[in-house]
């Protein structure tokens, strides 16, 4: 579709790409455009509609986001900013420079610029900067036909109608009303009397965005309201934000899983010197890290000399162990993420692992003895050597890959840190210690 709508704008065939464009979805647009250079992207924008421009600016990437917003005018920009929904217009101006942002909010009236500011000093990662304002907010003492005709007159600027908010004369949230519960209603009972009064879940604004992706999965909800310190209600978080921070969370447990500091910005349009700078640094602590396998090498020196076919086995020896470290962690940290494992289920966690590594260094250990039997690596007591050693590193490896994600949620450390690369580092320097601790007392 992209190569489509490129010979289209070669060709200059404006009217049909606004007749092609008019029968898209805004987020297929977004697409397109995100894969389009500046000039080309700028031009299929500016023949969107007011309305889709907005809707299709709010999809688009951080990147061409930024790229359109400088070369459009500002009455352009302030009008597609002023239509965007608040939490979208807040997400818009955390990634743009500080200037820029000086000069929006500069044309931005008393009472918006004060609520933007308010938003925009909220702790990255809370729940305060993902909400929004846009919300329905009603009275405990309205009838249901007058909160239907609030509604209506109100829905078009709200960003979700199907859960309503009942707050008092000091906006404290006394209770939340659904759209259902409304139609089902009679038009002259109170809404005092259908509210959800109870139970209410609710976070604040202090609370970490991944604890309220949290609730949302337990509870199944579509929305959920955010109050001040004094139970005051200031917004709302509504699924299509909470959809992002999961995207979000889960790209950067990845990123760090595989010891590279995260990103928010996407791997194309990233400057080489920077993907660079985000990846030396835990490489670095890896390669130094790996001088103690090359100690405990040196250290077996005059064994190594005296029966040099022991070499052979060490990459074979050390990989198993990487992997199965890794194997662990990375199930462990998952469900940790999944809410499946709790910091106190380490002694069940452990117990697993070393049921399931038993019964994988025994199937690995076997599979070795006969293999380097029937090729002719050795002899039986170096086949047992190394059979012995890989059934020992199976079960350190996995025991450790499946504890240190939970010890390090236990001091306060990202989960994620424990991932591949550092337990392979420890893997290998128990597998080697393993080897020829054995292979002195076996062949030594």
């Amino acid at each position: 579709m992209t190569m489509h709508i490129i010979e289209l704008i070669n060709n200059k065939n404006f009217s049909q790409i606004k007749n092609e464009l008019a029968d898209m979805q805004e987020a297929d647009i977004a697409e397109i455009i995100n894969e389009l250079d500046n000039k080309e992207s700028l031009l299929m924008f500016r023949l969107l509609n007011k309305e889709m421009a907005t809707e299709v600016f709010s999809h688009l990437s951080p990147n061409k986001r930024s790229e359109i917003s400088v070369q459009i005018r500002e009455n352009e920009l302030k009008a597609i900013l002023e239509d965007l929904y608040f939490d979208d217009m807040i997400d818009y101006l955390e990634e743009m420079p500080a200037s820029f942002v000086k000069r929006i909010l500069n044309t931005t009236g008393e009472v918006k610029r004060k609520l933007i500011n308010q938003f925009l000093n909220y702790p990255d990662n809370s729940a305060g900067s993902i909400m929004t304002i846009e919300y329905v907010r009603l009275k405990s003492g309205m009838t249901v036909e007058a909160a239907m005709n609030h509604i209506r007159k109100t829905a078009r600027d709200k960003e979700t109608v199907y859960t309503c908010y009942v707050t008092n004369k000091n906006r404290e949230l006394e209770g939340i009303v659904s759209l259902k519960d409304l139609v089902l209603a009679q038009p002259d009972h109170l809404i005092r009397d259908i509210m959800n009064s109870s139970n209410i879940i609710y976070v604040t604004t202090m609370s970490d965005q991944e604890e309220v992706a949290e609730l949302f999965k337990k509870y199944d909800l579509l929305a959920v309201p955010v109050v001040d310190g004094e139970n005051r209600l200031v917004g709302i978080i509504t699924i299509d934000d909470i959809v992002d921070v999961i995207d979000q969370e889960n790209t950067e447990d990845f990123y760090k899983m595989a010891a590279i500091q995260p990103s928010e910005v996407g791997y194309l349009s990233e400057r080489v010197l920077t993907l660079a700078r985000k990846r030396i640094l835990w490489l670095l602590i890896l390669m130094i890290s790996a001088t103690i396998s090359g100690n405990i090498i040196k250290r077996y020196d005059d064994l190594l000399q005296s029966m040099v076919i022991l070499a052979v086995f060490i990459p074979r020896l050390m990989d198993t162990g990487g992997n199965a470290g890794s194997q662990s962690s990375t199930i462990v940290i998952r469900s940790i993420a999944l809410g499946e494992i709790r910091t106190r289920d380490i002694f069940r966690v452990l117990w697993k692992e070393i049921k399931v590594s038993t019964i994988v260094g025994i199937a690995l250990g076997a599979f070795n003895f006969i293999q380097m039997l029937m090729f002719g690596y050795g002899d039986l007591w170096l086949a047992l050597t190394v059979s012995l050693a890989i059934f020992i590193t199976v079960i350190t490896a996995k025991v450790i890959g499946g504890a240190l994600p939970l010890v390090a949620r236990v001091i306060g450390i990202d989960p994620a840190l424990m991932a591949s690369p550092l337990i392979t580092t420890i893997a290998d320097a128990v597998a080697l210690i393993c080897y020829f601790a054995i292979a002195t007392r076996l062949i030594g």
